[in-house]
């Protein structure tokens, strides 16, 4: 071989040993089925058919979705309902509730319908009524009355199949301590315990245990709100509430979730200032001392994000409402990593639900420059990393 051929081979054999060092450190280019943080991606589905928000979406036990209530930037209230056809990722129009609301809940009793409580109605008349979806129907019919009007409330399916309807705000604005029961097998409403203090956008879990811990909220508006970082538990034996440890800081429209091993992770929430004082802090109850320890922070603040945090098989925590993106944060860590996909979401009073397949769907909103959306999006787990 002549001395420039020489030349060329060792040329070529450096550029391929340089390229081969850069692969080693250049990721290749995100697909659907992996992210450039090796957690989830998040994409766009199908549009709802009207925009909402504070409204709810609550996995039926087909797989899909029903969606209820909220409001539109105008805040009047929705009558129509609409169901996400998990399969075929569309929207589909069922029946009208019975009674437009919005910060109502909405909770899946042990037989598979769907208890529909409380609210507020577009005359900001705050709501008594209940009812209850037939997923087989797919039609609603009255509940009874509540022991009293209710909105902002939490709902909790206890472990015997009733349901514990705590806090919220009633009429005349009032800021209610007061919480009752539904039982499916009368259809009826009773009282039972009330908190220590009255609380609006709180955060309600049930414990392991099937007791039910109440964290946070607020009593008063704009300049008279006071933030509580109290904490209740209810115990559903007695029916009666006992304090537990305080929390860190005061929080309101914070959310929180169940972790594997019993204990709650509290997030986010905001303080008097609200969205000029949005939290990114975390922190961790245990059931087993009572009591909550700060824990790492979250990579976004967030709050009015109730009901959009699930945990994962693999024990991470997907955080998806509340902020324009989502999160993965692994909660015996503190590490975090962004969801992947180019997609910024309205954020505040979303409402999200399981999929199949550990996917989420999360739908409306505003927030991010943006009143209430039809939009809708689909949390993707990572499964098979496509190179």
């Amino acid at each position: 071989m002549s001395d420039r051929g020489t030349r060329w081979t060792t040329a070529l054999s450096l550029a391929a040993g340089l390229a081969a060092m850069l692969a080693r450190f250049v990721a290749p280019a995100p697909t659907l089925a992996q992210s450039t943080h090796g957690v989830g991606l998040l994409r766009a589905t199908a549009s709802m058919h009207m925009a909402r928000a504070a409204h709810t979406a609550t996995t039926l036990s087909t797989g899909d979705v029903l969606i209820l209530g909220g409001f539109t930037g105008k805040e009047s209230d929705i009558a129509q309902a609409e169901l996400f056809d998990s399969r075929a990722e569309k929207f589909v129009p069922v029946a009208h509730l019975r009674d437009p609301r919005h910060s109502h809940a909405a909770t899946r009793l042990s037989d598979g319908q769907i208890l529909i409580t409380g609210g507020m109605a577009a005359d900001k008349e705050y709501l008594a009524t209940a009812e209850l979806y037939n997923p087989v129907t797919r039609t609603f019919r009255t509940a009874g009355r509540m022991t009293m009007a209710r909105a902002g409330h939490e709902a909790v399916l206890l472990d015997d199949g009733r349901v514990l309807l705590v806090g919220g705000v009633g009429a005349g604005w009032t800021f209610l301590a007061t919480a009752e029961i539904f039982d499916p097998r009368t259809g009826l409403f009773s009282e039972t315990g009330s908190m220590s203090e009255p609380r609006e956008s709180h955060a309600a879990v049930k414990l392991n245990d099937g007791r039910v811990l109440i964290a946070g909220g607020h009593s008063g508006r704009r300049a008279a709100a006071i933030i509580s970082r109290t904490a209740e538990i209810f115990d559903p034996n007695t029916g009666q509430f006992q304090q537990a440890a305080q929390m860190g800081i005061r929080r309101h429209k914070h959310d929180a979730v169940g972790l594997r091993d019993g204990r709650v992770f509290i997030a986010g929430g905001a303080d008097e200032r609200d969205n000029e004082g949005v939290y990114s802090g975390a922190e961790v109850f245990d059931p087993a001392t009572r009591r909550f320890e700060a824990t790492a922070d979250m990579r976004f603040g967030r709050y009015k994000h109730r009901g959009t945090a699930f945990l994962l098989s693999s024990g991470r925590l997907l955080l998806a409402g509340g902020a324009t993106h989502a999160e993965e944060y692994d909660p015996l860590t503190g590490e975090s990593a962004v969801v992947g996909g180019d997609i910024r979401m309205a954020g505040q009073f979303s409402a999200a639900a399981l999929l199949a397949g550990e996917r989420v769907l999360i739908t409306g909103g505003y927030g991010d420059g943006t009143g209430p959306r039809s939009s809708a999006w689909i949390y993707e787990p990572v499964r098979v990393r496509v190179r």
